[in-house]
């Protein structure tokens, strides 16, 4: 049977070795939605910390699919056939959690959805992508109620967030060559066109837990809402393509649509096996398959339907859902020292379209308290992206991805990360 005293210093395990992980998660998934503060012994409790991210994403064999279209698919600087795709990242985190009786509080702010691919322009894709990035800014507000069933308390969870995200992407839509050849005046234009987005919206939790703290037994289910973003606004910039060179060139052009940030429902397990020891693990689903085309139209036609037969462009992402599956063993050295280690598998949410394939990822943390009151833990990951391809894909009767074709290896994957924690 666990002590009391050993689930005070074991619990914190399990949010210190899955807080690199949803980083990796596909979709736009970052940091994710984590409340796990929420459950949290002391009654007070501040805690902050950063994770830097380190993905590898290399592309290779580039092909343009159609080297007819006129865009210019060699790219600006010669057009080569490989490219690195990713950048790293850093995802902070801060949250404050307060107990009174039975009702417990937690308010935090995170980073949960995100992307920043950046293959640059000189590479035979550059008319599908140059960079693309996302940042998301959530603030939440979450509580919980828990009363005696049985041996264990059940504690009911609801909450909400609101949720602000933002946008650009930038790709060649003419290329200084081909507009070059057809007058050398238009030369000096790059041909880069470029998107910015924005927009704000809410979204809800709702949960339940069941605990029994002598066996170090906690059993948690949190769905998370799906986030309209109904008003999604932004502009398209193609000053750098002459009029008349391309629809829309030559101007900054309003333009409107709307997205949905993910559902997603998460099971977590964990339970103390043996004295100073702590099993663990976790099933995630993501509703990524909300996000297929995101069509964006000019505001001028605001008032009709935006679809794909009126749009100035689109962003074409064809997720899949995602499924996180986590398992784990924690263990309490002394007094002062614990730690954990992980294996985490992520489904990728690309089939056909995109990089995002699946996901083996190792995870091993340490948490020190110097004292009962404060708590700091350092964690690191590494893992494998899995190997793939992108080329041309046909949904719905639409067809994507026959601007430029690619294949990728399996890549490296890393990150560390750090936090702080005061509690009493």
């Amino acid at each position: 049977m666990a002590s009391r005293k050993f689930l005070a210093a074991s619990l914190p395990l399990v949010t210190l070795s899955t807080l690199v992980q949803p980083a990796f998660a596909g979709g736009l998934d970052r940091g994710g939605y984590n409340i796990d503060q929420l459950f949290d012994a002391s009654q007070f409790s501040i805690q902050s910390g950063v994770i830097y991210f380190i993905p590898q994403r290399k592309l290779k064999n580039a092909k343009d699919t159609d080297a007819t279209d006129g865009r210019g698919s060699n790219g600006i600087g010669g057009g080569t056939t490989t490219a690195d795709e990713t950048e790293n990242y850093a995802i902070p985190y801060g949250g404050i959690k307060a107990g009174f009786g039975d009702v417990d509080c937690l308010v935090d702010y995170s980073e949960p959805f995100g992307a920043h691919t950046n293959p640059g322009a000189n590479w035979v894709g550059a008319q599908n992508n140059i960079e693309t990035k996302v940042t998301s800014r959530n603030y939440g507000g979450t509580c919980s109620y828990k009363f005696d069933v049985g041996p264990g308390q059940l504690r009911l969870i609801g909450g909400g967030f609101y949720q602000e995200i933002e946008g650009s992407k930038e790709r060649l839509v003419l290329a200084p060559a081909v507009m070059g050849a057809l007058n050398p005046a238009l030369a000096a234009y790059t041909g880069i066109g470029r998107l910015d987005l924005e927009d704000s919206a809410w979204g809800w939790r709702a949960g339940v837990a069941y605990e029994i703290p002598e066996y170090g037994l906690r059993a948690s289910l949190v769905y998370n809402s799906r986030v309209k973003y109904d008003n999604l606004t932004g502009t398209v910039d193609l000053t750098q393509a002459p009029i008349g060179a391309a629809p829309y060139s030559g101007k900054v052009t309003n333009v409107y649509g709307a997205a949905e940030a993910p559902d997603s429902l998460e099971l977590k397990l964990q339970s103390g096996i043996a004295p100073d020891w702590l099993a663990f693990g976790s099933v995630k689903w993501t509703n990524w398959s909300v996000l297929q085309s995101i069509a964006l139209c000019p505001t001028a036609t605001r008032g009709t339907s935006c679809t794909s037969k009126n749009q100035l462009t689109s962003l074409d992402l064809l997720y899949q859902d995602g499924w996180t599956v986590t398992g784990g063993i924690g263990h309490k050295f002394n007094d002062q020292w614990s730690g954990a280690v992980s294996v985490t598998w992520d489904r990728g949410t690309s089939h056909g379209y995109g990089s995002q394939t699946d996901t083996w990822l190792l995870g091993v943390g340490a948490a020190y308290s110097p004292t009962e009151n404060i708590e700091w833990r350092l964690a690191g990951a590494v893992g494998i992206l899995t190997s793939g391809s992108s080329g041309v894909v046909t949904q719905n009767g639409v067809t994507y991805g026959d601007d430029v074709s690619y294949d990728f290896g399996n890549d490296l994957v890393a990150a560390i990360s750090t936090s702080i924690k005061v509690k009493f």
